[in-house]
């Protein structure tokens, strides 16, 4: 995508995560656009569970019609939920087309100042980190994701494991390419990259909840892409948990979990000013 926004501007994007829109009727999804807007942000970063499988694409079209920004997401597990991974991002690609919102699974990289690019992609709980096969835990997701129906532990394993190592494999290559012309980069994603990144109350999730909770494969590609770059600053934007909280896995990387509670969407404070 070209430039968006003018050489030496200061670039304010307000973030929002885990806004689970398909809770609220019409008037507070306008509601919420109109506090967004009030914010007056330069864009709007969208970082998953927007709403569910069918509704997912029409509900960010009407948040880029209301809150008339730039709006970059990527996807959540409850993004997919009712349909499956396939469909939801054939949607997200052809949403992304239009120009009306963009999924930064279908690009490289958005350069958004001279100084400043954006990347990003879902991530997915890969069962890397905790304890996949002693874990009692059943997300949602298990059931209401079409990829992951009727299978066994190890099967289960093997699917997360691929969905994770697919946005991995995204960032591999769109990483390179935004560190090497980028003093600053910004990585949104939806899932916690690092254990350390997993929040839950103020405390890192347990070993039974982190296989579905953190992206291990997303993290070790960060590790390795930004220690390449030690000149480089980069701030990574997940959420999923639904607590807050933040790490720095390496002296130029920052993590910033945002929080979210069902049914009261928040825009994620302060606004990111980039310049």
């Amino acid at each position: 995508m070209p430039v968006v926004f003018s050489p030496g501007q200061t670039v304010r994007l307000a973030w929002v995560t885990d806004i689970h829109l398909e809770f609220l009727e019409e008037a507070a999804r306008a509601r919420f656009c109109d506090r967004i807007r009030e914010l007056e942000p330069d864009g709007v970063l969208v970082g998953g569970d927007t709403a569910l499988a069918q509704s997912c694409d029409t509900v960010l079209r009407e948040m880029a019609r209301r809150v008339r920004k730039p709006i970059w997401f990527v996807l959540g597990n409850h993004d997919f939920y009712g349909g499956s991974v396939a469909e939801v991002r054939e949607r997200a690609t052809s949403l992304s087309a239009e120009g009306r919102a963009v999924w930064l699974g279908a690009v490289d990289v958005i350069e958004l100042t001279p100084r400043t690019a954006l990347v990003g992609h879902d991530g997915w709980g890969d069962a890397g980190f905790g304890d996949h096969d002693g874990s009692t835990v059943m997300l949602n997701d298990f059931y209401r994701i079409a990829d992951l129906l009727q299978r066994d532990k190890p099967r289960l394993g093997e699917a997360l494991r691929r969905l994770g190592e697919e946005s991995a494999a995204h960032l591999r290559r769109v990483l390179p390419q935004a560190l090497e012309r980028f003093e600053q980069v910004v990585v949104l994603t939806h899932v916690p990259p690092f254990r350390e990144a997993c929040w839950h109350e103020g405390r890192i999730s347990s070993d039974a909840y982190l296989p579905y909770f953190a992206c291990k494969a997303t993290g070790d590609a960060l590790l390795e892409e930004v220690g390449r770059h030690p000149d480089r600053s980069v701030t990574v934007l997940c959420g999923h948990t639904p607590s807050s909280g933040e790490c720095h896995p390496l002296p130029n990387l920052r993590v910033v979990t945002g929080g979210a509670e069902y049914g009261k969407p928040i825009v994620q404070s302060p606004l990111l000013s980039v310049i």
